[in-house]
């Protein structure tokens, strides 16, 4: 069958450049042309054609006439190919605001085709400029454009028929009601376990039972069928200003103890004691004394209600007279000569904690006492504790500046000092001074020079001279250094005061030589030492025996319980131990100054005496 011949056409010339092919080839197209263009996006060659066809074309276009004749497309002729234009596709998000970029092929807008010709784009993929969706099959699928989206593809609008459709499955399911319901329930607090009633409260009920320790109640006192003491005010009374009368708080019941016990003070204070041997015993004879002390039954005693803070003991040589302060304001005296049957009696001359305590050097029948809020002294020839000094800054320890005891330095809880005048009307103090401490805890006076005095701060322990003291800019004369934390207590030396002993947080015992007062004085010997008492304990406090002049005696936190001896070259001399009788820690220890008599205080208000 032969070839159908192109429509003759002028002869034109070669197109300079691809463009001007690409061009004619359209327009040859345009017109019917069967030596158009016939493949799509591709190189020159490919648009000018391949086959002989493209060949011949070329030639004609050369200046070869073509043959006349009419143009009669065959009926099994090939599709007349078109040239396509890719365009790169919108993102989805912009598809509601603009139209969204085509897949584009050029199509001419010639006649329609000949009869046997496949079909072509139908108008629906076509766009208003004659362009036809690559995307498209040239039919809606069904989906005609909605108002406002005729200028999308079928395929688009397709999509968008898709999404309309889900959403509308979805919003039947109701999920978004059930998650937030879920959520509801979740979040909603479950309860862990089953909730009984509460009884209902009965108006005519008994009072409900209290503690016996806090109220300050002996439980011996109270019958089982007594109500305990309503709480309050009452409770607790607070001791007035001024002088207090010396009543114990179990006066109705032992009226003639009592009576008793304070003629005992009375009659064993006007005896004069011999002078004490000042002398200091050798190590060996000092350490044979100390084994000959020893801890019986009726020489542990609960003597106050709550822990012990301070001790004294009395200086008779006949008599074991000692004095307890415990944290509540408390004093309790006992006479451990006499025995269990008179036993101890409680008095009341503070509100709050007794922190040291000191029977006059002069005059035994005065026992000076220091609470937080005032210094008082027991006088038990008139039966009275009277007011000496008052402060509302809160007082932590005090000594006595001469022999006779009318004047004293007196610590507070804010790092001054103070001195105390006991002659001078009032109850205020002769002279307050700034020593630039933070806290004050111990002071001592030395035992020869009683000029100086030292005080033991959080971290400073320091000699003053109370001769210079003023309001503010006090320096010291000598400052002991080399502790790390928290001081708890500092004392010289009894005879000569020679030597001072510290305790302090870091777990250290240390001691100094203060032969010579120099402005920085370093640590002559240090003992590893547990001083960790805890919340509960009385803090540790090392004190001299004043029968040797280079040894003390403190409280340990060792098992079995123990008062542990040392000497100041830091070697154990001996331990008091008991494993019957003293089974808790005694954080405050007193000696007598002329008998081999030892007591320990604990932080149950026990006292425990080691004598021979």
């Amino acid at each position: 069958m032969a070839l159908p011949q192109p429509a003759p056409r002028e002869p034109e010339e070669r197109a300079p450049d691809t463009r001007q092919r690409l061009q004619v080839r359209a327009a040859g197209a345009a017109r019917g042309e069967p030596g158009g263009v016939r493949r799509g996006a591709g190189s020159h060659r490919g648009c000018e054609g391949k086959g002989p066809e493209g060949t011949g074309n070329r030639r004609r276009g050369r200046g070869e006439s073509p043959p006349a004749g009419p143009a009669e497309p065959p009926p099994s002729a090939a599709p007349v190919l078109q040239l396509r234009v890719l365009l790169t596709p919108l993102p989805p998000a912009c598809l509601p605001s603009a139209p969204a970029a085509k897949r584009l092929r050029l199509e001419p807008a010639g006649p329609p085709a000949p009869p046997g010709a496949p079909p072509g784009p139908s108008p629906a993929a076509r766009g208003h400029d004659g362009l036809w969706d690559a995307d498209s099959d040239g039919s809606d699928g069904g989906d005609a454009a909605p108002d406002g989206h005729s200028h999308l593809s079928a395929y688009e609008r397709k999509r968008l028929k898709n999404i309309t459709e889900n959403a509308k499955f979805f919003a039947a399911l109701k999920l978004h009601e059930s998650a937030a319901r879920l959520n509801q329930i979740a979040t909603k607090r479950q309860p862990h376990g089953t909730k009984r009633p509460k009884p209902k409260k009965v108006e005519d009920d008994t009072a409900r039972r209290r503690s016996m320790r806090l109220l300050r109640v002996e439980p011996s006192a109270v019958p089982a069928s007594e109500t305990p003491a309503q709480p309050g005010a009452e409770e607790y009374p607070q001791v007035p200003e001024g002088p207090v009368p010396m009543i114990p708080e179990e006066q109705a019941e032992d009226s003639k103890r009592t009576e008793a016990l304070l003629n005992t003070w009375l009659r064993i204070s006007e005896l004069k004691a011999g002078d004490a041997d000042r002398r200091t015993p050798d190590i060996e004879r000092y350490q044979e004394s100390l084994s000959s002390m020893v801890l019986s039954e009726e020489n542990v005693k609960k003597v106050v209600k709550s822990r012990v803070c301070s001790m004294a003991i009395h200086p008779s040589e006949s008599t074991i007279l000692v004095a307890a302060g415990d944290k509540w304001g408390h004093l309790g005296l006992w006479n451990v000569s006499c025995g269990s049957e008179e036993g101890a009696h409680i008095f009341t001359p503070h509100n709050l904690q007794i922190s040291c305590m000191h029977f006059s050097p002069c005059n035994p029948a005065h026992l000076l006492s220091l609470s937080t809020d005032s210094l008082r002294c027991g006088d038990v020839t008139r039966a009275v504790f009277d007011e000496i000094c008052r402060s509302e800054e809160k007082f932590s320890s005090f000594d006595f500046l001469e022999d006779s005891a009318s004047t004293a330095i007196v610590g507070h809880w804010d790092g001054a000092v103070a001195v105390v005048d006991r002659r001078t009307p009032g109850t205020s103090a002769e002279l307050s001074a700034d020593i630039g401490f933070k806290k004050t805890r111990t002071v001592h006076v030395h035992p020869v020079n009683k000029q100086y005095f030292l005080a033991a701060g959080l971290v400073d322990v320091c000699v003053f001279d109370v001769r210079y003291l003023k309001p503010k800019g006090n320096q010291p004369v000598s400052s002991l250094t080399g502790h790390t934390k928290s001081v708890a207590s500092a004392y010289f030396s009894p005879v000569t005061g020679s030597r001072v002993v510290t305790v302090c947080a870091d777990d250290k015992l240390r001691v100094y030589d203060t032969t010579s007062l120099s402005s920085t004085i370093t640590a002559l010997s240090s003992i590893r030492h547990n001083c960790n008492t805890g919340r509960w304990l009385t803090r540790f406090r090392a004190i001299w025996d004043p029968k040797q002049e280079h040894c003390f005696l403190v409280g340990t936190m060792a098992q079995p319980r123990r008062i542990s001896v040392f000497q100041d070259t830091g070697k154990l001399l001996h331990s008091f131990c008991n494993t019957d009788w003293l089974t808790s820690v005694c954080s405050i220890n007193v000696v007598h100054p002329s008998q081999n008599v030892l007591v320990g205080g604990n932080s149950s208000g026990r006292l425990h005496v080691f004598k021979e």
